[in-house]
């Protein structure tokens, strides 16, 4: 999953770059996306396959995992600097929808109608932030391609069908886990399988971090955080309603998603000269560890 991940932001970043899309949005959406790609495939599946649990934890353990795992690792390898002030904007839009997927399945089911309008909104969000990139576009710091589109599609179509197949085995894994250790799909899904799945973001956030491309690091966590709810559960809810096996406990994750996507933006703050030093990601990452230890207990 890690190599076709790995794949898959290389083909989509020289991709990306032919458009002349901004480092930042290029970050929020094609790297954002594509590295969601497991996800997507892991909660179809277990939606179809009839595991709920699977398909709804898969998406909010690794929105958890992307702030107080992934991003906390980077931010204490690596300090980030948070130069972009639309990046504020982004979190915010990213909260929103945090809090529509509360709203959402609060009645016990996320159904077909929620999925719709779910797209409607990633689709409206990316054409939009596209479309804005290109009209303020630089044309001397845009980065040239280094990779014809015709090979880029290629790798990307070949990590996708590797995905596919991962995905397969990880959710077969991950329910017989559930079975051998005695613990609920839930706990399996917002633990093991989220923090798996998001191991692309890692790498992607790791080495933006090193190149010194903080909008790219930050915006690959925001924009896949962002795309697992609207995109990964919007494609699934639509494909087949979820139901919420236990309305407590979906409640009891959101608020802790909720509240580690708040202190995310704290850290943030002020936009205009913000950094998110490595006291802060140890911070997050001792939230992370604080909610995985409650999962076990």
């Amino acid at each position: 999953m890690i190599i076709c991940g790995n794949f898959l932001v290389t083909g989509s970043v020289q991709l990306a770059r032919h458009f002349k899309i901004s480092t930042l949005v290029v970050g929020l959406t094609v790297v954002a996306y594509v590295t969601s790609t497991p996800e997507i495939f892991i909660s179809v599946k277990a939606a179809l396959d009839g595991s709920p649990d699977i398909a709804l934890g898969n998406v909010i353990g690794s929105n958890i995992a992307n702030i107080g795992c992934i991003l906390a690792a980077v931010a204490i390898i690596c300090p980030l600097a948070v130069r972009n002030k639309a990046i504020g904007f982004n979190v915010a839009v990213m909260f929103f929808v945090t809090l529509l997927l509360l709203v959402f399945g609060y009645n016990g089911i996320i159904g077909r109608l929620e999925g719709i309008c779910f797209l409607i909104i990633l689709i409206t969000f990316t054409g939009e932030s596209i479309v804005q990139s290109r009209k303020n576009a630089d044309t001397k710091e845009t980065v040239q391609a280094t990779m014809k589109p015709l090979r880029a599609v290629l790798m990307i179509l070949a990590a996708v069908v590797g995905l596919y197949f991962s995905a397969e085995w990880f959710v077969r894994g991950a329910c017989e886990l559930a079975l051998l250790w005695g613990v609920s799909e839930r706990v399996i899904a917002v633990s093991i399988v989220a923090v798996g799945t998001s191991m692309p973001e890692l790498v992607t956030s790791l080495v933006a971090a090193f190149k010194k491309e903080a909008d790219l690091s930050i915006g690959n966590i925001v924009g896949s955080n962002f795309f697992n709810i609207v995109g990964v559960l919007g494609l699934t809810t639509t494909v087949r309603a979820v139901n919420i096996t236990n309305h407590t406990l979906f409640i009891y994750d959101m608020l802790w998603l909720l509240g580690i996507s708040i202190l995310l933006l704290l850290t943030m703050l002020p936009l205009s000269r913000g950094k998110i030093i490595r006291w802060e990601g140890v911070l997050l990452l001792s939230v992370f560890v604080g909610y995985m230890i409650t999962l076990y207990k």
